[in-house]
C-alpha cells in the first residue's frame, strides 16, 4: 500500500466517489447487519456508505498501521437517501490531535445528493502508535488485555439516563458478518492471518459495525425522525471480536425543544455478554 498521506494535514482532501444508490445495495446492507427496516422499501440506510472513509486510506492514513484502532465515531443525518438516486461523497482531514500516547486523526466524510444538498456526515477518529517508537512485543490488545481495561472502567449505569428504555437489540458478530461489512479482501476485520499482522490475536470487528448497530436501535424508536435529523457522538471503548455477542441498549436522557419540535437525547451503548462495554455515547433524534 502506498500511504502517500503521511504527513497528513488538517485541510487535505482525500477523495471523492458517485455511487448510484441501488435496491441491491440496500438488501446487502440489511443482511449484513441484519437490520430489516420497513423504512428501506423508500429510502436507504442513512449508513449505507459508513466505511467510504476508508475507501482512501493512502491520503489520511499514518505510516504506522500496526495497532491502529477506530477510537470515535460523530454521525450527523440531514436528510435520507432515495433509492436510485447518484451521490457523492468527499473526505477531508480535519483535525490532529495526541492523546494518552497515541496519534490521532480526524476524517470528516460527506455524503450529498445530485443537487449538491448534505445528507450524512461522518467524522472518524483513529488513532496510530507513534511512528519510530519500539514496536510493542506480542499483541497489542488481545483478549486477557481488553478484559483487564474493561474491569478498571466503571459498570454503572450511563449517568442520568433515567427515561424510556430503547428496546434492545442482539448480535452475534460471526466471520460472515465481518466479510459482507468490511470485506470482500482479506484485512484485519476479516482474516485471522491478517490480524496477527497488525498486532491482535483474531478478527477485530469493525468499529463502524457497532456505530450501525446504534443506527438501527435509533431508527426502530424514531423512525424518519432519526433519519433526517439524527446525531451521534459515539467512543469506542473495548475491542469486539469475531463471534462475540453483544446487546446494543439505549435510554432516553432528555427532550428539549428545537424549533417547533422535540429533541430526544439518549445514552446509547454496545455491551458484551460479560458486561463489557465496547461503545458508549449519546445518540439524539426528532420526536
Amino acid at each position: 500500500m502506498n500511504l502517500k498521506g503521511e504527513p497528513a494535514y488538517v485541510g487535505r482532501h482525500c477523495g471523492s466517489h458517485a455511487y448510484e444508490v441501488t435496491p441491491e445495495l440496500v438488501r446487502f446492507y440489511a443482511d449484513a447487519l441484519g437490520d430489516a427496516s420497513p423504512l428501506y422499501a423508500e429510502i436507504a440506510p442513512s449508513l449505507l456508505f459508513h466505511s467510504e472513509c476508508y475507501k482512501v486510506l493512502g491520503e489520511w492514513y499514518l505510516k504506522n498501521l500496526f495497532g491502529n484502532l477506530h477510537a470515535r465515531q460523530d454521525w450527523e443525518l440531514f436528510g435520507a437517501i432515495p433509492i436510485g438516486e447518484t451521490v457523492r461523497t468527499r473526505s477531508t482531514i480535519v483535525e490532529r490531535y495526541a492523546k494518552r500516547g497515541r496519534d490521532y486523526v480526524v476524517n470528516e466524510t460527506d455524503v450529498v445528493d445530485s443537487a449538491g444538498r448534505l445528507l450524512v456526515r461522518g467524522r472518524t477518529h483513529q488513532s496510530f502508535l507513534p511512528a519510530g517508537g519500539a514496536q510493542p512485543a506480542g499483541f497489542v490488545v488481545d483478549e486477557k488485555t481488553a478484559r483487564d481495561k474493561a474491569s478498571r472502567a466503571p459498570r454503572a449505569e450511563p449517568p442520568a439516563a433515567a427515561g424510556e428504555a430503547l428496546a434492545p437489540l442482539d448480535k452475534v458478530v460471526d466471520e460472515r458478518r465481518c466479510w459482507m461489512f468490511s470485506g470482500p479482501g482479506k484485512n484485519y476485520h476479516t482474516d485471522r492471518e491478517a490480524a496477527k499482522q497488525l498486532g491482535f490475536p483474531s478478527i477485530v470487528v469493525q468499529g463502524m459495525m457497532s456505530t450501525c448497530f446504534v443506527h438501527q436501535l435509533m431508527q426502530d424508536r424514531f423512525g424518519r425522525g432519526w433519519v433526517v435529523g439524527g446525531k451521534a457522538q459515539l467512543k469506542l471503548t473495548n475491542v469486539l471480536w469475531v463471534d462475540e455477542r453483544v446487546l446494543v441498549g439505549g435510554r432516553v436522557r432528555e427532550e428539549r425543544p428545537e424549533g417547533t419540535r422535540t429533541r430526544v437525547v439518549c445514552d446509547v451503548w454496545v455491551e458484551k455478554a460479560d458486561g463489557t462495554r465496547t461503545l458508549v455515547g449519546e445518540a439524539s433524534a426528532l420526536g
